[in-house]
């Protein structure tokens, strides 16, 4: 049987946009060459010459938040507790259990920009594609952002996960889920506008904010979604170990082989 995978994950780099301007990430790059001058400090006395070729290792210095790249969130991210009152865990305490399991896709790309995505909609999307969610799968949600990953607009475009339709996945066992926009929840630009027209203070970061109620996980700027099907494969996203931290670097990857789900 034959193996495919599909990768999901941005790259981490410096010339395409994926975040706010002052949350980019920034990569210095250090070649084969201009490394010499620190093994030559590792090793005193050796000279460029003892080297092949003159070279010694190519290296980067990176300056990242934990949110760069494509990420799992951490419940601890969202708030202080979750479950109604517990300790919120942080991305090294996270079951990986959770990241690794089957998934299924919801597509939303037909949703305008800014809209926040209902109970309903979730429900009428499941029907559509003849699917019944079980405890733990892992739930992706395709928006219009994908398709604007490197384009000035990307943090702005998309439609978001509400508190409802959030809980709604939490409530059928579901334990992490993963869209393909800068954020689980619509763009800041259209939860500050009606904010400042309604005053309604539940609007700020509501799916986010679901995570009070049952702790979960979830992965922002995936990418490639288009590419999948409904269903019929699992996913990997397991985070780097950042101690206490909200949030983990993770390669995200659809997984089709059969084998998978004949020992599932």
């Amino acid at each position: 049987m034959t193996r495919r995978l599909i990768d999901l994950s941005i790259y981490l780099e410096n010339d395409v946009l994926s975040d706010p301007p002052a949350l980019a990430p920034k990569i210095t790059y250090e070649n084969h060459k201009e490394s010499v001058a620190g093994f030559q400090r590792l090793l005193p006395g050796l000279k460029a010459e003892d080297l092949p070729d003159g070279e010694a290792a190519a290296a980067e210095w990176v300056t990242l938040t934990t949110h760069s790249g494509t990420h799992l969130d951490a419940p601890y991210h969202f708030h202080s507790t979750m479950n109604q009152g517990e300790r919120a865990i942080s991305i090294d305490e996270v079951d990986l259990n959770w990241c690794f399991q089957p998934a299924v896709k919801l597509d939303f790309r037909h949703f305008p920009d800014g809209y926040v995505v209902t109970a309903s909609d979730v429900e009428a999307e499941l029907a559509r594609i003849g699917h019944t969610l079980s405890p733990l799968e892992i739930v992706l949600v395709n928006t219009r952002a994908g398709s604007r990953y490197g384009h000035p607009d990307y943090v702005d475009v998309g439609c978001g996960m509400g508190y409802e339709a959030t809980m709604y996945l939490l409530e059928r066992g579901v334990r992490l889920t993963g869209t393909d926009a800068w954020s689980w929840d619509a763009p800041f630009s259209y939860t500050s506008r009606k904010y400042l027209e309604t005053g309604d203070k539940s609007l700020i970061w509501e799916g986010h904010k679901a995570g009070r109620d049952i702790g979960y996980c979830h992965l922002e700027k995936l990418h490639n979604l288009e590419a999948l099907p409904a269903n019929g494969f699992f996913v990997s996203c397991f985070p780097h170990k950042v101690r206490a931290a909200s949030a983990g670097w993770t390669r995200a990857v659809a997984i089709f082989d059969d084998r998978l789900f004949m020992a599932a």
